[in-house]
């Protein structure tokens, strides 16, 4: 029913009521629409918005994982280019050492009249109240003439030949100076140490002269107890029992322990260090070797020569350039010299127990981790110089 019928009805039904027209029009007139009330645009301004306006879109999730993963991406490679860049850094340093061609050290071309060569060698007398003659860092192959290169431009030589005198007074009978031990250079190699290979010192082993016969038949007979020489399998088969962990082990400890034979390690730093660092490696390598030996090296008196070693290195620098002598005599007893510069080669101490020496001389010569691998390969191949002549001549040469 429409809203203009329902409006006549009423006014029918409305008695004794004077319906003026204008009265009569204002009630069929359309209501107003009243506004909202303030309670309804109340609700309206703080009710929630829908939980699509706050959250992020599909789009946007995916442009947030897009950003994140290219920034990872990033770094990433940043880190590689960073490696890469140090190892080349590293390469390109190796390379510039190892290929840039130094010049040649002149050649003297001819000598005094009744030159000996054997005059002019960089012997080292090492003993107390004997002058110390040393070769000095820097100095030409014209003033040195028999010298060892050692690959370092720090401690750039060895003497060939070596003279060394621990006793603290040498007299002969009619008491003179007696004249010093020497000793003959059979190799030498570089300590390094972590992956960089930092040199730490340059090490060489040099045995008596007069004892070179008594090491060579003992070598020898380790292959074949009949001959004075070995022929070229020979020699192979006893450069690979030397160069062997265990073997080598074995065969040295047998030359140390069984025979009288001198020898000595000349060490030479090529960087400053301290006698701290030195003395705790050579206690390690002691007490390394008595792990493995529980039987040998497991009573007191061992112990005792463990202390003397720890004291014999006590405190104090060691320069870069300055050597240390660590000498076995015949009976295997320990004794350590040290040149001070100014004041000239002081004796550190001594170690009777010859362990402790046959000890040391296994953390340069058999295992495996040696001090120096490239000492012990030019070791062993000086040795292999010494078994393929006969015995004695060795010794007859280098006096002659």
């Amino acid at each position: 029913m429409s809203l203009l019928n329902r409006t006549a009805r009423c006014a029918r039904t409305l008695p004794n009521l004077s319906t003026s027209p204008s009265r009569l029009q204002c009630l069929l007139r359309a209501p107003a629409a009243l506004p909202p009330s303030r309670h309804l645009q109340r609700r309206a301004i703080t009710s929630s918005p829908s939980p699509s306006s706050n959250e992020p879109s599909t789009e946007e999730h995916k442009r947030l994982r897009e950003a994140a993963e290219e920034r990872r991406q990033y770094y990433k490679r940043r880190s590689i280019y960073n490696g890469i860049g140090f190892v080349t850094g590293m390469i390109a340093i190796w390379v510039i050492a190892t290929s840039v061609d130094l010049p040649p050290k002149p050649t003297k071309l001819d000598s005094k009249p009744g030159y000996d060569a054997r005059l002019e060698d960089p012997l080292v007398v090492v003993g107390k109240e004997r002058k110390a003659v040393v070769q000095k860092l820097g100095e030409e192959a014209e003033e040195n003439t028999d010298t060892v290169e050692t690959g370092t431009s720090t401690v750039p030589t060895f003497p060939r030949l070596m003279q060394f005198d621990d006793e603290e007074i040498s007299e002969n009978a009619q008491g003179e100076m007696a004249t010093p031990t020497e000793y003959q250079l059979m190799g030498l190699g570089i300590r390094k140490v972590s992956f960089l290979s930092i040199q730490v010192y340059v090490v060489g082993m040099y045995v008596a002269t007069d004892d070179i016969a008594q090491l060579q038949r003992t070598l020898v007979k380790k292959i074949d107890p009949i001959a004075t020489t070995l022929v070229a399998g020979e020699k192979d088969t006893l450069k690979k029992k030397l160069m062997d962990p265990e073997a080598g082990e074995e065969a040295w400890n047998h030359i140390l322990s069984s025979t009288s034979v001198r020898t000595l390690f000349r060490i030479v730093p090529v960087r400053d260090t301290d006698f701290g660092h030195m003395r705790d490696a050579y206690v390690r390598a002691v007490t390394s070797q008595a792990r493995k030996h529980p039987e040998e090296f497991g009573d007191d008196k061992f112990g005792q020569s463990v202390t003397e070693l720890k004291a014999m290195f006590g405190h104090g620098k060691v320069p870069k350039g300055r050597e240390l002598v660590l000498a076995r005599n015949g009976k295997g007893a320990l004794a350590a010299w040290f040149d001070a510069g100014e004041a000239g080669p002081q004796r550190l101490g001594e170690v009777d127990d010859e362990r402790v020496s046959r000890a040391l001389w296994l953390h340069y010569l058999a295992g495996n981790h040696v001090a120096s691998e490239a000492a012990r390969k030019s070791i062993v191949d000086g040795i292999m110089e010494f078994v393929e002549r006969p015995v004695g001549t060795v010794a007859a040469q280098v006096h002659v």
